[in-house]
């Protein structure tokens, strides 16, 4: 397969392990802050809505990206597993950012992910909540291992 349309394993049908390392490949990737490398991920028609932006494709992904983390300085990120099924994964994620005026932000969401037979997410929809954040209340820190980070609940 030539590199702009090769697959990523693992590939559906999905089992817990599998899924599981779905999702922390995509944490991974996302907290990179590099759209090029995050869109390969996606089918080249993927399908999104983040929030209330529609998007399709990669180079409307890779731009999106591009805009988002140009906007969120400090971006760090953790994906967990909700659920899954053959050919979808449910993730709920937490990520924290600040502004340009230095304001902590918080970002709790879920996401609805469904893919191609190649391992590639063909359609991303996420929903999510900015609570706004005090320093003292960040999670993810410099130098904090997101996956280590005890996350109650309560949230």
């Amino acid at each position: 397969m030539a590199a702009e349309t090769q697959g990523k394993p693992p590939y559906p049908p999905f089992t817990a392990e599998t899924a599981q390392i779905k999702v922390k490949a995509a944490q991974d990737a996302w907290n990179t802050k590099t759209p090029s490398k995050v869109k390969m991920a996606y089918t080249p028609d993927s399908i999104w809505r983040n929030r209330d932006t529609f998007l399709r494709g990669r180079d409307e992904i890779e731009a999106f990206l591009t805009q988002k983390w140009a906007r969120e300085n400090g971006y760090r990120l953790r994906k967990e597993l909700f659920s899954f099924s053959d050919n979808k994964i449910a993730v709920q994620f937490w990520y924290e950012f600040h502004d340009a005026e230095g304001q902590w932000w918080r970002c709790y969401g879920l996401e609805d992910w469904t893919f191609a037979d190649d391992g590639l997410m063909r359609k991303r929809q996420m929903s999510g909540n900015d609570v706004k954040i005090s320093e003292e209340e960040r999670w993810y820190k410099d130098g904090v291992d997101v996956n280590t980070v005890p996350i109650s609940e309560k949230h």
